[in-house]
């Protein structure tokens, strides 16, 4: 089987032809750096490694060039950098903020055992690049200068009578239907609805260059802008593969490739768009209005990063995904499955003298075969699991498909073989239940962190269980006295929060509060007062 990929542009899969075997290009879009990446980002982060770590082992490690960039110019790093530096020219609270988050970034990722890509560059950096194809654009026709701002015209693209594509095809939306479900700014300089901004002037005290296209006041770049330079300056006009969130679509990548296609009159950019699919958490779309919204950092306190990596592999790369508990839990069950039998394996030996001898790990013919399909990581782990025998060991070709992708290598075993949680004398659920706040309380044990400990402590009682630290570093986790330990006020408040959600008829938020208050051993009784109104009590069951 050759490399087959799905073109978002042409929407279909097709087989794999680099433009040069030799010298084979990706382009992903990368963070914004103003503050933790969320799990949603780590998505796009493993699809591209696994990818990366695909194609490099297709066409040799050094003929594959990775490019995923760094946006350090934007509105809301500058925001961040004067809410946490108000006493600093915002200029230098901008790098402030902008180094700190990316290192912020770079440890997540790491953690999730990305490789690094092949060059990272900035946008701050390639300044120089952006102006040229600006300047290619204004005197072809295609964008025009208005007020100090210089503006493209996806009205123009469609207008020329050339090898261009059309603008809207790669999100499939005409003019009329992108202006329809578009949020665009409404200004009088517009010649157009859809013009979009390719440069703009800078704000007082704001990070600003000379402008181009003969405009004399300094400004600073619209984002579509940044990737377009960064792409071409890192990997040419046209290059092999350009990825990114199926968010990134529209606007960010249909204005992405007009800039490009038009500043070089060039049918295409790259010669495959590919697309992951969203994310959703315990099955709603993730938002901090809702609670829901979580980064990876948060996560790397309850499970590895190895872990994480697992659960995301499962679903397709295209196909929206569901990122519970329970997908957690159980590739941290199997996972530790596979790492309880390493020591004095084949795969343990193998391993070592690989590691001697720096020689990477190599895959089998059939993981190969499904990653070529489109990536299809779920047929992969199918490979894993058919592989994996508990009666004959962990074999050197298991472990080094595990490794292939990232899951598993000699440094990270422990972490998967023993989550260091006891808990004989709970229940199973509840044992599951607790899992995430045990591996808080344990991160805040071993980093001295009071608040985390006491947070950790605080969630645990919620459930009706207590942890305690031993001398071999395992925490044992306990169940509640009866009653000597139950907050009365923290039982009450849950009552209340039940109460409501019954009065606005949202029965799914009532039984799990009804779950989580039985699960601390208490019994409620509903009944009504004398004028009819419902009421609720409750007592400690015996």
């Amino acid at each position: 089987m050759s490399l087959r990929l799905y073109d978002t542009l042409t929407k279909e899969k097709r087989p794999f032809t680099p433009l040069d075997a030799t010298n084979v290009g990706m382009y992903v879009c990368g963070p914004t750096v103003y503050d933790f990446a969320h799990i949603g980002n780590a998505r796009p982060i493993i699809v591209f490694d696994v990818l990366f770590r695909l194609l490099r082992h297709l066409y040799g490690d050094a003929h594959v060039k990775y490019v995923r960039n760094i946006t350090d110019v934007d509105d809301k790093i500058n925001d961040r950098a004067a809410r946490d530096f108000p006493s600093l020219p915002l200029n230098d609270a901008i790098r402030k903020v902008t180094e700190l988050t990316e290192k912020q970034f770079h440890d997540d990722v790491d953690a999730l055992a990305a490789l690094r890509p092949t060059v990272e560059p900035r946008a701050t950096e390639h300044i120089a690049e952006m102006r040229e194809i600006i300047e290619k654009l204004v005197q072809a026709g295609f964008a025009y200068v208005a007020e100090d701002h210089v503006l493209f015209s996806p009205q123009a693209m469609n207008a020329a009578n050339s090898v261009l594509p059309r603008y809207g095809a790669l999100a499939n939306r005409s003019l009329d239907e992108m202006i329809a479900g578009a949020r665009v700014d409404v200004a009088p300089y517009k010649r157009d609805t859809t013009d979009f901004v390719l440069w703009k002037p800078a704000k007082l005290g704001e990070p600003s260059w000379p402008s181009p296209a003969g405009i004399a006041a300094p400004g600073r770049p619209g984002w579509h802008i940044e990737c377009s330079a960064m792409a071409w300056k890192h990997l040419g006009e046209k290059f092999d593969i350009h990825g990114g969130g199926i968010d990134l679509v529209f606007p960010h990548h249909e204005n992405e490739l007009a800039q490009s296609c038009c500043a070089f009159h060039a049918p295409r950019m790259a010669s495959v768009w590919m697309h992951n699919g969203f994310l959703q958490v315990e099955g709603e779309k993730m938002s901090k209005s809702l609670g829901n919204f979580v980064t990876i950092r948060e996560l790397l306190n309850s499970w590895t990063g190895a872990v994480m990596r697992y659960a995301m592999l499962q679903t397709h790369y295209r196909q929206p995904i569901d990122w519970t508990v329970s997908r957690l839990e159980q590739a941290r069950q199997e996972m530790g499955s596979w790492a309880a039998m390493y020591s004095g394996s084949e795969a343990h030996h193998d391993y070592q003298q690989r590691k001697f001898r720096k020689v990477a790990p190599q895959p089998t013919q059939d993981l190969v075969d499904a990653l070529e399909d489109d990536l299809n990581t779920p047929n992969g782990v199918a490979v894993l699991r058919k592989q994996f025998s508990p009666a004959a060991g962990l074999t050197k070709e298991f472990f080094q498909n595990c490794e292939f992708l990232g899951l598993l290598n000699g440094e990270n075993i422990g972490a998967l073989e023993d989550t260091h949680v006891l808990g004989t004398n709970v229940q199973p659920r509840l044992l599951f239940d607790a899992i995430p706040y045990v591996m808080n309380f344990r991160v805040g044990t071993a980093n001295n962190i009071p608040e985390v400990i006491q947070r950790a402590e605080s969630d645990l009682a919620a459930i009706g269980i207590k942890a305690v630290i031993r001398r071999d570093a395992y925490v044992d986790i306990v169940p509640l006295d009866k009653s000597s330990e139950l907050d009365s006020a923290t039982i009450d408040a849950l009552i209340a929060d039940r109460t409501a959600a019954r009065a606005r008829k949202d029965f799914k938020e009532s039984d799990r509060i009804r779950d989580q208050l039985a699960a601390m051993k208490v019994v409620l009784k509903d009944s009504k007062d004398a004028d009819g109104n419902p009421i609720t009590t409750w007592e400690v069951s015996r």
